[in-house]
């Protein structure tokens, strides 16, 4: 019996696979489409015009001029001014407004006469990072005319210095400074997660589809053949170098296109996403070795890798996190992965901060071994029988 090359097998995986219109789609336009819609989505970067509304109970020249303080911050915007708490309430549960502010009756003769009076704020926290938003720029502009409205009543009490007026208004200052990703960018903060969140669940899905082609076209006995390891090197070989190729381009379109702050080392993220294509290859090939059916294996791959981003503790934190989610994070190879991403790119952490990622990536060389194990077993059972399933 003639033994085939390694070369040869990858040369004809190549072929195979730029004859299947749908797969070269999925390897070229389709990720390249997907990582530009997604920054498309979020490409304002920053949250700006929140509508929120107000119901000024008080009518006067200090209830207008604190209200012109909530407008004036970027963030918001006083879309709707309610002449009851009514018309606000509603118009909150609706979702037409994301904050609404009550400024109760009598706030000018209560300031006053030096009784400080309470103004009420309702954020809708069901959108989480639009509540965080629109309560900090409340608390902010709040702040901001609390201690003008003290600087001048000291004034007027007899202050005769600014600074000291100012100083006995505001007797503590707080100067707190974000270190990463200092302008709040949403871009920065969600893409930089979507991405290789998409990118996961698109190696793993396209490995599966491919190992169906390959099945629907040839079947696994003549596929595998006598050397069914060395068949599915040379069906994953050009898979890894394509994966490695979408991972590269995202790196690209957030670091080099876009201009992202990139404070780490290129060469350990490369490697990273390496390890993190040949363990979604891994994990990939098993659903479908497992299942031998695609619509199965598309199955399992949805359910395991369509909750990556839930997972990464970009958006809950991983300490908060249950025993079960904790679980199924470290059966993630995109976890690990983006905590090697952010180490790089926002802190220019250590490289020996990265090696217990990097080791647990190498853990999801362990599916990749079994599935070469299945693979050399399937093999040997259907040119045993000479039968293909």
């Amino acid at each position: 019996m003639t033994v085939p090359s390694f070369a040869s097998m990858v040369t004809r995986e190549w072929r195979v696979l730029l004859h299947d219109p749908w797969l070269v789609s999925l390897v070229s336009w389709v990720p390249i489409l997907l990582f530009f819609l997604m920054w498309a989505i979020f490409s304002q970067g920053i949250a700006r015009d929140l509508p929120v509304g107000v119901v000024d109970l008080d009518k006067s020249q200090t209830s207008r001029a604190l209200i012109r303080h909530y407008d004036a911050s970027p963030a918001l915007e006083i879309t709707y001014d309610y002449l009851n708490i009514r018309q606000g309430v509603d118009d909150l549960r609706t979702g037409k407004i994301y904050g609404l502010v009550i400024i109760p009756d009598e706030l000018e003769k209560r300031m006053i006469i030096g009784r400080p009076p309470q103004v009420s704020a309702f954020v809708n926290n069901q959108f989480l990072l639009i509540g965080k938003n629109v309560n900090s720029a409340l608390l902010q502009a709040q702040g901001t005319f609390t201690a003008k409205v003290e600087t001048v009543q000291k004034l007027a009490a007899g202050a005769q210095v600014f600074d000291m007026a100012l100083s006995a208004a505001v007797p503590i200052s707080t100067q707190a400074t974000p270190l990463f990703n200092l302008n709040k960018n949403y871009a920065q903060f969600l893409v930089s997660a979507i991405l290789p969140a998409v990118w996961q669940i698109l190696m793993v899905a396209i490995t599966v589809l491919s190992l169906a082609a390959e099945k629907r076209r040839m079947g696994f006995g003549i596929w595998l053949g006598a050397f069914p390891v060395r068949a599915l090197l040379a069906k994953f070989l050009p898979l890894i170098l394509l994966f490695w190729l979408h991972g590269l381009f995202f790196l690209w379109l957030m670091y080099i296109f876009l201009g992202w702050p990139m404070h780490g080392n290129g060469a350990l993220l490369l490697l990273a996403q390496l390890l993190t294509v040949c363990a979604s290859i891994g994990t990939g090939g098993l659903f479908f070795f497992l299942t031998q059916d695609a619509a199965r294996g598309l199955s399992l791959a949805a359910a395991y890798a369509a909750p990556g981003l839930a997972f990464m503790g970009v958006t809950f934190p991983v300490t908060d996190m249950t025993l079960p989610a904790r679980i199924w994070r470290n059966m993630l190879p995109i976890s690990h992965y983006i905590e090697i991403q952010f180490g790089q790119v926002n802190y220019g952490a250590p490289l020996y901060t990265a090696l217990p990622q990097l080791q647990q990536l190498l853990l999801f060389f362990i599916p990749l071994l079994l599935l070469f194990y299945k693979a050399r077993k399937l093999g040997a059972i259907q040119n045993e029988h000479g039968v293909d399933q």
